[in-house]
């Protein structure tokens, strides 16, 4: 069975190149959208027999075109929550096998099975709006956790200090999940002292809060939780993988999936290990739209395929993006 078939075994460093370059012929042929920008970049599947050269997408084609590869009538419709200008993404989920499959084996490939944990989840902006795939994982995680404390709270923030409370003086393993803006209401109205409970930052504001800077963010709720480090999730509604941070803000990938950084001047070219650039992924579980996508985030990536988020493009940072549109 090749990788694109069953990505979420463990592929060697090696074979990644060929699983990349293997799903890139297949959505070549199989995604019109993606077929066409590749064309119009003179990447056509003949031009393409290593990694480097295989095109990413852009985000933004997300917010206009219907990403598709193959066919079959999507079984999920995923949103973006669409704090910006410029619109919401829509990702068409043609097997939410493969997403379910994703986000379990990568929770798993950090954390341990998701049984081990109660799920306790903070994601107000989030629920308060229909298509949100974080929330389809995070509810998932909550059914498969089996604890009956685990679930969803809205905006009851005393209702979950109690619970938080009690759990930690059970000594039972929690995983508490939330947007920025939620986690610091809840470490402004209460103070704790957790020794129990993993504290997993799903980043932004949604416009409810100033952004801070990750360090700025991290103390507070650090010293607000009474823990030494704040977890993060870095994933995003374009993309069926996650990437995680136990600490310092620093994320890994699961072995099927593969950050790397495109120079801010050319996006056609690569950047060096530790150079700024601009996020692109490759998720090989994205076998249904597109695995190769270059995003609107800063970052850095390290030798050892680690990678900090350092910002995002604003709309005059993207420059030679002109020249992949469609």
């Amino acid at each position: 069975m090749s990788a694109i078939q069953n990505p979420f075994t463990s592929i060697p460093a090696a074979e990644f190149e060929f699983a990349a370059l293997e799903l890139y012929g297949k959505q070549y042929h199989g995604n019109a959208v993606y077929r066409e920008f590749c064309d119009r970049l003179g990447r056509t599947g003949a031009r393409v027999d290593q990694l480097s050269d295989i095109p990413f997408l852009p985000i933004e084609f997300f917010k206009s075109k219907k990403v598709i590869s193959g066919i079959g009538d999507p079984a999920a419709i995923f949103t973006s929550s669409g704090t910006t200008q410029s619109g919401n993404s829509k990702h068409y989920v043609t097997n939410l096998l493969l997403y379910e499959q994703s986000y379990l084996k990568g929770f798993e490939h950090f954390y341990g099975n998701i049984s081990q944990y109660c799920v306790l989840a903070l994601l107000p902006s989030y629920l308060e709006r229909k298509g949100s795939s974080l929330v389809y994982m995070v509810d998932d995680l909550i059914k498969k956790s089996g604890h009956p404390a685990s679930g969803f709270y809205l905006d009851d923030l005393d209702a979950l200090a109690d619970v938080l409370a009690q759990l930690d003086r059970q000594e039972s393993p929690v995983l508490l999940i939330g947007v920025s803006f939620a986690l610091m209401d809840l470490v402004e109205r209460h103070r704790f002292q957790l020794k129990n409970t993993i504290v997993m930052e799903t980043g932004g504001m949604k416009g409810r809060r100033k952004e801070m800077v990750r360090e700025g963010l991290h103390n507070t709720l650090e010293a607000g939780f009474g823990v030494t480090e704040i977890h993060s999730e870095y994933g995003m509604t374009e993309l069926l993988s996650q990437a995680y941070s136990k600490g310092n803000g620093v994320f890994r990938t699961p072995p099927w999936m593969r950050v790397s950084v495109r120079d801010m001047e050319d996006p056609l070219t690569g950047q060096a290990f530790g150079k700024t650039g601009g996020i692109n992924i490759i998720d090989l579980a994205n076998q249904n739209s597109c695995a190769f996508i270059a995003t609107q985030d800063l970052g850095r990536v390290y030798g050892d395929g680690s990678f900090e988020i350092l910002g995002r493009f604003d709309h005059s940072d993207i420059r030679g993006c002109n020249l992949m549109v469609l």
